[in-house]
C-alpha cells in the first residue's frame, strides 16, 4: 500500500494535486495524509501584536483548520468514493517544512504530492516558497503538479539524467508502479558537453534498464552546456506529460534548486514534475 502525503493551504492550487493524485492512483491502494500546518497564519495574524491574544487566535486558527480538512474530506470522497483508498487528516500547529519531514520519517511516506503554489505565492515564480523548502530538503519523492493543469496520463514522460548518480530501488520502484498501469513511454535524456559515458554512467544507465524493464524506455543523448533550456525545449516538442528528475549531489536537479533566486529555475513547470530525493534519511 502507498503512503501519500499531501500538503494543503486549501488553495485551487493545493485542490489541483489532490485532484491529481486521485486520479493517477486509483488503482492502487493508498493511504493519502491531508496534512494543513497552520504556524505561519498564527504568527501573520496581526491581532498578534497584542500578546495576550495569542491563546486565542491559537485556538481558533486550529479550529479553522480542523474545519476545512473535514470539509476537504468530504469533498474528496464525494469525487473520488474509492475503496482502495484511506485518508488520515493532519492538522498541525507547526512550520510546514518541519511537519512534512516528521510524517514522512514518523509514517514511512513514498511520494508527497503538492501544488507548484499556494495561496500567497507571487505569480512570477516557477515555485512557491514552501514547494521549493520542501524540493530542496525533504527525503522523501515529490510530485509537483501545476497550477491550472488538468489531469492527463502520465504516459510521454521524460526523465533527464547524466547518469552520475547511484539512483535508489525504492525510488525507481516507485517510478515503474506510477508509471505501468499507463504502459507509459520514458524517454532517458542524456544532456552533456560529451557524449561518450564513463565506466560508472555506464553502470548507472544499466540499473535504469533493469529497475524500469517493464516501461518502454528511449535513451536519448543532447550535446548542450545549457541544461535547463534543453530540458525545457525537449518537454515542450515532444508533449511530455510528465518530468522527473533526481535531487542529489552533482545532478542537474541540485544545480537549479540551489541558485540564488527562485525565478533563475528554468524548468518547464506547465507539466507535473516528479523529484525523486537521492538523500540519506535520518532515521
Amino acid at each position: 500500500m502507498k503512503r501519500i502525503l499531501i500538503p494543503t493551504d486549501f488553495s485551487e492550487n493545493a485542490m489541483n494535486a489532490v485532484r491529481y493524485a486521485l486520479e493517477c492512483f486509483k488503482n492502487d491502494k493508498a493511504e493519502f495524509y491531508l496534512l494543513h500546518a497552520y504556524q505561519d497564519e498564527v504568527y501573520n495574524n496581526h491581532d498578534l501584536l497584542e500578546e495576550e491574544l495569542f491563546e486565542e487566535v491559537l485556538e481558533i486558527a486550529k479550529n479553522r483548520s480542523q474545519l476545512k480538512l473535514d470539509l476537504l474530506l468530504n469533498e474528496v470522497k464525494t469525487i473520488a468514493p474509492n475503496p482502495k483508498f484511506k485518508f488520515h487528516l493532519v492538522s498541525a500547529y507547526n512550520a510546514l517544512l518541519d511537519e512534512v519531514d516528521k510524517l514522512v520519517i514518523g509514517k514511512n511516506i513514498d511520494l508527497i504530492v503538492m501544488g507548484t503554489k499556494g495561496e500567497s505565492a507571487n505569480k512570477s515564480y516557477a515555485f512557491g516558497s514552501n514547494t521549493l523548502q520542501v524540493l530542496k530538503y525533504v527525503s522523501c519523492p515529490v510530485l509537483v503538479i501545476p497550477e491550472y493543469y488538468g489531469y492527463k496520463q502520465p504516459k510521454h514522460v521524460l526523465f533527464p539524467t547524466n547518469f552520475l548518480i547511484p539512483y535508489k530501488k525504492r525510488e525507481m520502484e516507485l517510478v515503474a508502479d506510477m508509471l505501468s498501469p499507463f504502459k507509459s513511454v520514458v524517454e532517458v535524456l542524456y544532456i552533456s558537453k560529451v557524449a561518450k559515458l564513463s565506466k560508472r554512467q555506464k553502470d548507472n544507465q544499466e540499473f535504469i534498464k533493469d529497475e524500469l524493464d517493464q516501461l518502454d524506455l528511449n535513451f536519448k543523448t543532447i550535446q548542450s552546456k545549457k541544461v535547463s533550456k534543453a530540458i525545457t525545449a525537449y518537454a515542450a516538442d515532444h508533449k511530455i506529460d510528465l518530468l522527473i528528475m533526481v535531487n542529489t549531489s552533482q545532478s542537474f536537479l541540485e544545480d537549479m534548486l540551489f541558485r540564488s533566486k527562485v525565478d533563475d529555475i528554468c524548468l518547464h513547470t506547465d507539466i507535473p514534475f516528479l523529484a525523486l530525493q537521492n538523500i540519506r534519511r535520518t532515521v
